[in-house]
């Protein structure tokens, strides 16, 4: 029985070395290719006229992706509204 509980520790050790080993070797802060970052830092305000380039990538080059987005969260908040809702009294469940 020691034996098993000690393959089953090494077993998940092993796996769990093996999805965090990724993570580890990742070099944060620095993107591999940052040319359209210096580009939109650069020229975002000439281009979007605004002086937040955060909120001009979101709203004017990224918009439909945006509205995409905020459709989405509606949509699913109408859902649960409406799957949590409370019936009136003189309501009735339809069963057909």
């Amino acid at each position: 029985m020691k034996s098993k509980e000690i393959l089953t520790a090494i077993i998940i050790a092993v796996l769990a070395a093996s999805l965090l080993l990724p993570s580890a070797l990742m070099v944060f802060g620095s993107p591999q290719n940052d040319g359209m970052d210096s580009y939109m830092i650069d020229n975002g305000q000439d281009i979007a006229a605004v002086n937040n380039i955060v909120t001009g990538v979101v709203f004017d080059f990224r918009g439909f992706d945006t509205l995409g987005e905020a459709l989405v969260l509606f949509t699913a908040v109408l859902g649960v509204t409406l799957m949590f809702r409370r019936m009136k009294e003189d309501e009735e469940y339809e069963y057909e």
